[in-house]
C-alpha cells in the first residue's frame, strides 16, 4: 500500500518547516554577535555543513517516497539515525541548556533550530516511518551522529575554536577543561567529565531509538 496523498502533503509541509527553520536559525546565528551563545562565523559554517546534511537526508529519504511511494529501506534507516539526533539537539537544549542559560536561551534562532526543527523532523519520520522496515538491531547507529558531533566538539576545543565570548566549546558537557575534566565529578555543573556526559548520552540515545521503533511498530499495526 503506497503513502497517502494525506501523508504526502503532511509531509511535504513538515520537510519544508525542517527546511526553512535550519536555514533561518543559521543565518540569524551567523549574524548575532560573537558573544552570544552559538554566534559568529566558525558557528555558522558547522551549521550549515550540519544543516545541509540533515537536509539532503530528508530529501534523499522523502522526495523518493513523496513521488513514488516507496525508497530504499537503507535511506530510512538514515533517517532514523537522523532522527535521534535531532531528538537529542532539542531535548539537551529544552532541559538541559535552556535552565542554565535563563532568558537567553529563547532567542527565535536557537528556538528555531533547536525547537522547531527538532518537532517537525521527528513528526516527519513517525509520517514516513511507517512504511520502513527499520530493524531493532539497527538501533546502533544512531550513536554515530553523536560521536562525529563530539569529534567535531573535541577539536575545536583544542584548536580554540570560539562558540561564544571566550567559549571554546558549544556546550557545558563538552568543555574537556572543567573541573571534572574527562572522567571526574564535581558538586556543581558541569556535575562529571565531559566522556560520563557522552556515555550517558549515547546510551540515552539508544533507549530513546528503541522507544521509537516500539511506537513505530504500533502505529504501523493501527495502520493495517
Amino acid at each position: 500500500m503506497g503513502i497517502s496523498v494525506r501523508s504526502k502533503i503532511f509531509s511535504f509541509l513538515l520537510k519544508l518547516i525542517v527546511i526553512l527553520s535550519a536555514e533561518a536559525g543559521v543565518i540569524m546565528s551567523a549574524l548575532a554577535s560573537r558573544n552570544t551563545f552559538m554566534g559568529g562565523n566558525r558557528v555558522f559554517m558547522f551549521f550549515t555543513i550540519q544543516s545541509n546534511i540533515a537536509i539532503a537526508v530528508i530529501c534523499a529519504v522523502g522526495i523518493p517516497l513523496l513521488l513514488h511511494g516507496c525508497v530504499n529501506n537503507g535511506w530510512f534507516i538514515v533517517k532514523f539515525a537522523g532522527t535521534i539526533s535531532i531528538t537529542l539537539t532539542g531535548v539537551v537544549f529544552c532541559f538541559v541548556l535552556a535552565p542554565t542559560m535563563r532568558g537567553h536561551a529563547w532567542s527565535l534562532p536557537n528556538v528555531l533550530t533547536h525547537v522547531v526543527v527538532p518537532v517537525a523532523a521527528v513528526l516527519d519520520f513517525f509520517v514516513t516511518g511507517i512504511y520502513s522496515s527499520i530493524r531493532k538491531r539497527n538501533i546502533v547507529w544512531v550513536i554515530l551522529p553523536p560521536l562525529a558531533y563530539a569529534i567535531y566538539a573535541g577539536i575545536g576545543y583544542v584548536e580554540g575554536w570560539q562558540f561564544g565570548n571566550g567559549i571554546n566549546y558549544p556546550y557545558f558537557f563538552l568543555n574537556w577543561g572543567s573541573p571534572a575534566g574527562a572522567f571526574g565529578f564535581t558538586k556543581d555543573l558541569p556535575y562529571m567529565g565531559c566522556a560520563w556526559w557522552i556515555l550517558a548520552l549515547l546510551i540515552g540515545l539508544m533507549v530513546v531509538g528503541f522507544l521509537y521503533l516500539v511506537l513505530l511498530d504500533l502505529l504501523k499495526k493501527l495502520r493495517k
